[in-house]
């Protein structure tokens, strides 16, 4: 009885984020196995999967119903759309809308499901160059440092600075230390003492992250039309008056019903210099308690004091805060307002050192995002390569009770790949708990009919999208059951800790490789998000962790501290791998704590270190990715404080992975043999089902299997062949 109360709160918590929600697919479902087994062997078109649709060139009705057509025959249930390159109307006009519309109906003919890209290419935030055109103020903008003037001890500097200037300091050069030089009528004057200096004038500036428009006559992705100032929720909401409110205006009438939603693509701050907005510093003061300013030029230096490194991390901690409210936030309130979605995925997922840099921080950005989404584009997953990056966006999904998390595959590997390898990568990702999947690359025929794109022209694309859409319905059913969170340690980033990242990667790689089903938490999640109770911690989604791992980690804030401090009062299981943190920040990063053993003395701590796990390459190596070297104390460690795994095997193997969901009366058990060789093995299954049966994706055929009865537990002896995945229920 005494866990029926968090789950509670978990339940009332996702009626309330779902309030607007009138469509079964846009919340949290908990059907029985057989409504599910009625429903997978044709699932709603809401489940996808779909292409990426480019709308290029002269397109016309002729071109859309062709290329719908075949989007059919190929086993799409839905299309992303985008204006395209070369339209004979203006993206946005009346025309544009009109010919929307058309596309609209002859979608809804074919019971097909549209998601809208939100722009006319990437990043999401330029509404197809109307900031730059008609909106300028509020265009994106940077701090950076736009003079140096050296200075010999004992010399005045007396000039005038531009106003853009922000903050005008001076560093001495042999031991990084600085002096704030104030600004007074637009001109400073200063007299250095000893030593060597530098002053730096830092200004804001208008500055942009490339962008790729299809409204760009050149043809190229550069900086000629601006993106929007991220942080400040008026220029989302321009943004929204210049594209959202028009789709409203021509086609409202299909939200929520044709129209899923909008999806986002990538926007990020690929700048020079630091995100900024004119709300900045105040901001920042409200959150902090401190003026930034004095610390900025140190920001720019190619080497920082640790003081100097704490405000940096401050820095980017109010970035990420504003990013959330001011962008994401504000598109997913307006879409559920409009009973539609907001699908979005972020730039560098694989790479969660650059993100902090470029989008602040990954559980922020997708808090208030209907549908969370990563992309496989480019050789990130692949059978040479270790990428457990997927579930960033199935955890954030988890964590905060959406239903789902979406990729967007394919459309820049080289080679292309071949119809097995599509599989594979899509295969990775499903048991790392994506469950929509975007196809990316169809282009209009605008001139003229011609086979499908790559892969898709193959005899055996259909059976593939088959397969995809029952798994991605399936997968969407029911809840998630991890009971285990990996700690992503993105302050300890902020600080510039390459090795927190490192850690984090090889502990999602030794966890998987363990068959060890997980969600990935943030800072945020373990000092507020989550529900806490008696040695337990309850998701928005409603699956509970007993044990939460903490790899390396350089700094956490008291709230986390303290409530994973009652977390294991009340019998749960906290692990610091290699070192605990060394700062305990409370409410700035600058004057955090240094911790001691005091603070750690109730959680379990393992010193050492895994073996790094290589970042992706661009382009297929020449060898495999080598074999992870796991500590014997470690192992150790995580057989204690995983006692009760949800799958064990009666011989070790690194070959499989697992993820689990509970529908009403089952429990759903996707299996993927990650090897070239065939996987065999008995396995121990942890459910209370009774009724063991093969759920066969490809056919939608359910068949019984023999178990044997086991604590807790059932017994299976499966074969997998290579890259084979299969599902296993217990009713």
């Amino acid at each position: 009885m005494k866990f029926l109360r968090p789950i509670a709160i978990a339940a009332a918590a996702m009626l309330t984020l779902s309030a607007t929600a009138q469509q079964p697919w846009q919340k949290l479902q908990m059907p029985t196995a057989s409504h599910v087994e009625r429903t997978w062997k044709t699932p709603p078109s809401e489940y996808g999967p779909e292409p990426y649709y480019g709308l290029n060139g002269a397109v016309d009705t002729a071109v859309i119903t062709r290329d719908l057509d075949t989007m059919r025959r190929l086993g799409f249930r839905a299309v992303t759309v985008q204006a395209g390159y070369g339209m004979p109307f203006a993206y946005l006009s009346p025309e544009y809308f009109k010919f929307f519309r058309t596309f609209l109906e002859e979608a809804k003919k074919r019971d097909m499901r549209v998601w809208i890209v939100d722009d006319a290419g990437y990043p999401s935030g330029f509404a197809g160059g109307k900031f730059t055109s008609e909106k300028p103020n509020l265009r994106m903008q940077a701090l950076e440092v736009a003079q140096t003037i050296p200075v010999a001890a004992g010399e005045t500097i007396d000039k005038p600075v531009d106003p853009a200037a922000v903050a005008v300091t001076a560093v001495n050069l042999d031991n990084n230390t600085t002096a704030s030089i104030p600004v007074t009528n637009n001109a400073i004057a200063w007299t250095a003492p000893q030593g060597h200096w530098q002053i730096m004038v830092i200004e804001h500036q208008f500055r942009t992250s490339p962008t790729r428009s299809d409204t760009n006559p050149r043809r190229v992705k550069d900086a000629e039309q601006s993106l929007e100032d991220y942080l400040d929720p008026a220029a989302t909401m321009q943004f929204l008056a210049f594209t959202h409110e028009q789709y409203k205006k021509y086609v409202g009438d299909e939200f929520g019903k044709t129209i899923m939603g909008f999806r986002g693509d990538e926007p990020d701050y690929s700048i020079r210099g630091l995100p900024w907005t004119p709300k900045f510093f105040s901001t920042f003061e409200q959150i902090k308690g401190y003026d930034i300013r004095p610390y900025l030029a140190s920001f720019f230096l190619p080497k920082l004091t640790a003081r100097q490194q704490r405000a940096k991390a401050d820095y980017y901690d109010v970035f990420s805060q504003m990013f959330r409210d001011g962008f994401f936030k504000v598109q997913g309130d307006w879409c559920a307002a409009n009973h539609l979605e907001y699908q979005v995925h972020l730039n560098h997922e694989e790479m969660e050192m650059a993100l902090t840099r470029s989008e602040g921080d990954f559980f922020r950005d997708m808090r208030y995002v209907q549908v969370p989404g990563i992309d496989a584009i480019w050789h990130q997953i692949d059978p040479d390569t270790i990428s457990d990056y997927p579930r960033l966006a199935s955890s954030v999904s988890h964590v905060y009770g959406k239903p789902r998390a979406f990729t967007e595959s394919f459309a820049a590997y080289r080679p292309t790949p071949t119809l097995d390898q599509a599989r594979y990568i899509l295969n990775e990702q499903f048991v790392r708990g994506i469950n929509l999947v975007e196809a990316m690359y169809f282009p209009a025929t605008s001139r003229g009919v011609r086979p499908p794109p790559a892969f898709m022209a193959d005899p055996g694309f259909p059976a593939l999208m088959q397969y995809t859409q029952r798994i991605s319905y399936l997968m969407s059913m029911g809840r998630p059951a991890a009971s285990v969170a990996l700690y992503l340690p993105s302050s300890s980033m902020w600080m510039g800790d390459k090795d927190s990242d490192e850690a984090f990667v090889s502990t999602e790689r030794m966890l998987s490789e363990r068959q060890i089903d997980f969600d990935i938490v943030s800072e945020d999640a373990l000092a507020s998000g989550l529900i806490a109770s008696h040695g337990i911690f309850t998701t928005l989604s409603g699956n509970s962790y007993r044990t939460v791992i903490l790899p390396n980690t350089s700094l956490l804030s008291e709230a986390a501290l303290d409530r994973l401090h009652t977390f294991v009062k009340g019998g749960g299981r906290v692990l610091f791998l290699g070192h605990p943190p060394a700062l305990i920040a409370g409410r700035t990063i600058l004057d955090a704590r240094t911790a001691t053993p005091a603070d750690f003395s109730w959680a379990t701590v393992v010193p050492g270190e895994l073996s790094p796990t290589p970042t992706p390459p661009a382009q297929p190596p020449t060898t495999p990715p080598t074999p992870q070297i796991v500590p014997e104390a470690f192992k150790q460690a995580i057989d204690a404080v995983v006692p009760a795994p949800d799958i064990t095997l009666d011989q070790p193997s690194t070959a499989l992975r697992s993820m689990r969901r509970h529908l009403k009366d089952a429990d759903v058990y996707l299996l993927f043999n990650e090897s070239p060789d065939t996987f065999s093995r008995t396995i121990l299954f942890r459910t209370t089902g009774k009724q063991a049966e093969l759920w066969d994706p490809q056919t939608g055929a359910v068949t019984a299997l023999n178990s044997t009865k086991a604590q807790d537990a059932r017994r299976l002896t499966l074969s997998l062949k290579s890259y084979e995945t299969c599902v296993i229920v217990f009713r």
